[in-house]
């Protein structure tokens, strides 16, 4: 620990800090913008002057490291005066256009200049003008506003990974920009929106849409993967206008992909906004009433195990209870949450979650990944990975399909062979991790979602154990779920009940006749066809896949228009806000089969979101730690048994486009043209 004054205050801080941080402990303001918390320092901006004694001018406090006894002082006349320099000269060039600035309001620089500024200006030259950038459909740049501050070059050679950005010429020619001009090809470009002080980088989806004074802010989480990213959900009316990170250190930091911050466009379209009932072989629109009795009709008389439900993958954890309850008062134990098929065992807690934490990263120190492309799977997750590797050069390898990582991968092999080695000692990795001491192994969906996924499941287990990845204080076996529903509904037991069929074989009963009425709950990835003559039921918020083939429609919400409840891949409960309502006739989704089960004279028991709530805290007592990471025990899982020889694919095929909210938005059709049918280089396409 080190102590130094700062105005006057002694205070205790550890070593190796700078003097804007200790500062800040103290609790003085300095002003900045090329520092940034989670980036390198630059010290370019020169913003954060403070004065030192014993030094003959002042310093650049975000550079300059603590030592033992410094007296720093951050208010002095010579202090006020350098700051109003530095400022004077950030403002020579910069343009005069606040009023039409999608900055405005919420713009560093312009705060900084009332705070730490002159009231006047003494430069009358002409201001230079830098010409604009093409960085793809997301990021908008007016370059004559840059300050040079580098945040988005140091974001995206450190965090994204994409060493595409830089700095050309010198002095007041200097030039921020892409070195060959492209578009970014990271999914997280998104983010140097949010680091940009001023006004240069902004979203260009929602450039001259909205002011921030004008919009309703609400506090969520992302369910366009399973990482449950913090975000903030700014609407004005029924409109979502866009979607901005909220940082949580423990899951996203304060980073959130590109999808999920500019696949809100597609809320707005291709919305189901009524009830549909097929009559004549052709959907007509309908009452709730005629379509519940539609249901009703074709339900009375059929035992309940010839009826069945899918659960979709951004449904939260309250419809689903809601339609576990209704299958059950049914008689049917035909459910599943799981539309890829995966192997996944709802009796062990531990087989299923993301054990270590996505925090957990930030200590390992040899990684495996089997059958993921962290990358596409979860982009906020690959940038801790890279974080790591960057902060400690930790080994990390993979078996399954190459794909195009941000960090160097030894790629062991591509399937269950290959995985069988390292778990019995026979590969160079497994001394990696004999002698790693917190060794981690993330596996993906890919590994899991065929058919001997329990056999995988059961090698995963066996190399968990013989190389002590759990142990006490710490667990190192991960499972990466790409499906925001999946923990949530693998918890409240979403699965098949004794005697039940999964997935395959709700499929393989529809087809033979086995199977009369096929529920889905925002099942939009499995074959709808595949479910031959069975009706369909189905309820969503999208006229996606699994409308086509429905023989009802009701329309539910999405996840900005309902409060609920998501479980994410390490099993933290997280609650998700109403920003908006839905459209038309549609409704939240525990409340339209809350209103089916009296048409069907099996009443749920409960009224309102709170009672079902406590019915569903009752049922499964893990949803009544919200926030927190579990700690789930380790038991067996898996079955023992060969695994076949076929390579592990990797799931998702394009980033952009994994659901029926991203299917629907023009912004990421853009980009999936751009990055993935494009195939530009350095896309995270697969090798």
């Amino acid at each position: 620990m080190v102590k130094l004054t700062v105005d006057g205050q002694q205070v205790e801080v550890e070593a190796g800090i700078t003097v804007l941080q200790a500062c800040e402990i103290a609790g003085k303001e300095i002003p900045r913008f090329c520092y940034h918390e989670r980036l390198s320092i630059a010290g370019n901006c020169r913003m954060c002057l403070v004065e030192m004694e014993k030094s003959p001018k002042p310093i650049a406090s975000c550079a300059m490291p603590v030592a033992e006894g410094m007296v720093i002082h951050t208010d002095t006349p010579k202090v006020k005066k350098a700051r109003e320099g530095v400022m004077e000269f950030l403002l020579i060039n910069h343009p005069l256009d606040c009023p039409i600035c999608d900055q405005g309001g919420e713009c560093d620089l312009q705060d900084q200049a009332m705070g730490y500024g002159r009231d006047h200006n003494r430069y009358d030259e002409n201001k230079r003008a830098v010409k604009d950038k093409n960085l793809g459909p997301l990021v908008k740049t007016i370059m004559t506003r840059c300050i040079h501050c580098t945040r988005c070059i140091r974001f995206a050679t450190e965090v994204a990974g994409v060493d595409e950005m830089g700095a050309v010429f010198r002095g007041e020619h200097m030039e921020v920009g892409t070195y060959v001009e492209k578009a970014l090809t990271s999914e997280m470009s998104g983010n140097i929106i949010d680091l940009c002080p001023v006004g240069a980088l902004t979203s260009k989806p929602y450039a001259f849409t909205a002011r921030p004074w004008e919009l309703r802010k609400t506090e969520s989480v992302d369910v366009l993967d399973a990482v449950g990213a913090a975000i903030r959900i700014d609407s004005r009316g029924r409109e979502v206008m866009r979607v901005l990170p909220r940082t949580n250190d423990d899951v996203n930091e304060e980073w959130i992909s590109d999808k999920t911050r500019f696949a809100y466009d597609g809320l707005g379209k291709r919305r189901l906004d009524k009830p549909w009932v097929r009559r004549n072989g052709k959907l007509q629109a309908a009452t709730w009433g005629e379509a519940f009795k539609a249901i009703a009709g074709r339900l009375n008389g059929v035992p309940g195990n010839r009826i069945a439900a899918i659960a979709g993958n951004l449904i939260d954890a309250e419809a689903m209870f809601a339609l576990k309850t209704l299958m059950g008062s049914l008689g049917s134990a035909n459910i599943d949450c799981r539309q890829d098929g995966a192997k996944l065992d709802a009796r062990v807690r531990s087989s299923y979650l993301f054990n270590s934490g996505l925090a957990g990263v930030d200590v390992a120190d040899a990684i495996l990944l089997v059958g993921t492309n962290p990358r596409w799977e979860a982009p906020v997750l690959n940038a801790r990975i890279r974080t790591r590797w960057r902060a400690a050069g930790i080994p990390i390898a993979a078996i399954g399909p190459r794909f195009d990582g941000t960090f160097p991968v030894e790629m062991l092999g591509a399937g269950p062979t290959t995985l069988a080695d390292v778990a019995e000692g026979r590969s160079s990795f497994a001394k990696v991790l004999e002698g790693a001491k917190n060794p981690m192994v993330i596996v993906g969906q890919g590994a899991l979602s065929r058919e001997d996924g329990a056999v995988v499941l059961d090698l995963l287990r066996g190399l968990a154990e013989r190389f002590k990845l759990v142990r006490d204080g710490w667990n190192g076996f991960n499972v990466l779920h790409n499906a925001a529903a999946r923990v949530g509904g693998l918890d409240l037991g979403f699965v098949p009940g004794e005697g039940g069929r999964d997935l395959a074989g709700i499929v393989k009963g529809a087809q033979a006749g086995e199977i009369d009425v096929v529920y889905l709950l925002g099942a939009d990835e499995i074959d709808s066809n595949a479910l031959g003559k069975a009706f369909v039921i189905y309820q969503g918020h999208h006229g996606d896949a699994g409308a086509h083939q429905a023989d009802v429609i009701l329309p539910g919400a999405a996840y900005t228009e309902k409060d609920g409840t998501y479980v994410n891949t390490e099993g933290r409960v997280q609650l998700g806000r109403r920003a908006a309502f839905p459209p038309g006739e549609a409704r939240e989704d525990w409340a339209i089969i809350r209103a089916l089960s009296e048409t069907l004279g099996k009443t749920l028991p409960f009224n309102n979101l709170v009672e079902l709530r406590q019915k569903l805290v009752a049922a499964a007592p893990t949803f009544a730690a919200v926030g927190e990471k579990p700690n789930a025990t380790w038991g067996a899982f898996g079955q023992s048994g060969q695994p076949g020889s076929e390579p592990f694919r990797l799931p998702i095929a394009d980033f952009y486009r994994t659901d029926a909210i991203s299917r629907a938005s023009e912004t990421m059709a853009q980009c999936s043209a751009l990055y993935v049918q494009g195939r530009n280089v350095g896309t995270g396409t697969h090798g």
